[in-house]
């Protein structure tokens, strides 16, 4: 790796521990969103590299859809108890269970929509002021219009038209009772940039971004896992075939993709040869042209 990459790195890696800093200083009851997914893995390291040789100062929120890789889970509560953080759950199935949700029903059937009223219920109940996510802005279009510091109202809801500038690398961070904050510390990074941090800081992700066997059906353009969760499938739809995923959630419509890709090395030079965008194999970004946007609106991720 050049020595210029290496500056490269770094010069994000600063850039972000700068915001996840400026959280700690201006925010009360920050929280970092942990998904068990490689971004908010690498949000959780730098937030420990930025505050090092003190612990991590914020909580995990994980908003748990019932519907979950069991590795991701297994992954999250040893990250959880290596790290000596506390975790915080927000059921989905919780949110059904009371009537907050409604489950959706059909072939096409997911969860992913629910964990808004889920996450929104737990950022009231915890007096979360901000909570910090890996989102960034090559993953989507939406996201590509977020700021470092981006502002909720009193209902969860973001206004894309609505936020405030930051011009010279000044976040502003004030808000009203009842409002909150999202922060994305690694908005400027590329899903390239991720991995080569990964590698350098040999960082721990779990399985399910390595190649391995797995028994799959051929859904919404897509290899999506097998599982008790998957709606009506026909038993000869099932195929075993070697995937990794690019991107982890609901298992329901976490798309896999075809691949040899099975050391971090061999992932970075696979993703330097792909056009598809991580979130393409993403069934939930598939119901409509603005189906990420719809959901950030009202409260989502």
């Amino acid at each position: 790796m050049s020595k210029f990459f290496l500056d490269y790195l770094e010069e994000l890696e600063a850039e972000a521990m700068y915001v996840i800093r400026e959280v700690w200083a201006q925010f009360d009851r920050p929280v970092i969103l942990f998904s068990g997914g490689k971004d908010s893995i690498v949000v959780t390291h730098l937030a420990q590299k930025a505050f090092y040789p003190a612990k991590i100062p914020f909580k995990l929120l994980h908003v748990d859809t019932g519907h979950n890789f069991p590795e991701t889970i297994a992954f999250r509560d040893r990250i959880v108890e290596q790290k000596g953080v506390e975790l915080i759950v927000g059921s989905v199935q919780a949110s059904i269970d009371q009537g907050r949700v409604r489950e959706e029903k059909g072939k096409h059937a997911t969860r992913n929509a629910l964990q808004t009223v889920t996450l929104l219920d737990a950022i009231e109940s915890h007096g979360i002021d901000c909570a910090i996510g890996g989102a960034r802005r090559d993953e989507e279009k939406a996201r590509a219009k977020e700021r470092f510091f981006s502002h909720r109202d009193d209902f969860g809801q973001w206004d894309p038209k609505n936020q405030r500038p930051e011009l010279w690398n000044i976040l502003n961070g004030n808000h009203y009772q009842g409002e909150h904050f999202r922060a994305f510390p690694i908005s400027n990074w590329t899903e390239m940039d991720v991995w080569n941090y990964i590698l350098r800081e040999k960082i721990e992700i779990p399985s399910l971004y390595l190649a391995h066997e797995r028994q799959v059906i051929w859904r919404n353009d897509a290899w999506l896992p097998y599982s008790e969760f998957l709606p009506q499938v026909d038993p000869s739809e099932i195929q075993t075939k070697k995937v990794r995923f690019r991107t982890l959630g609901d298992i329901t419509i976490t798309g896999g993709m075809e691949s040899e890709a099975d050391t971090l090395e061999k992932i970075i030079v696979e993703v330097a040869a792909l056009k598809q965008t991580e979130r393409g194999n993403r069934s939930d970004d598939k119901r409509s042209e603005t189906a990420m946007e719809d959901r950030k609106k009202q409260g989502y991720f």
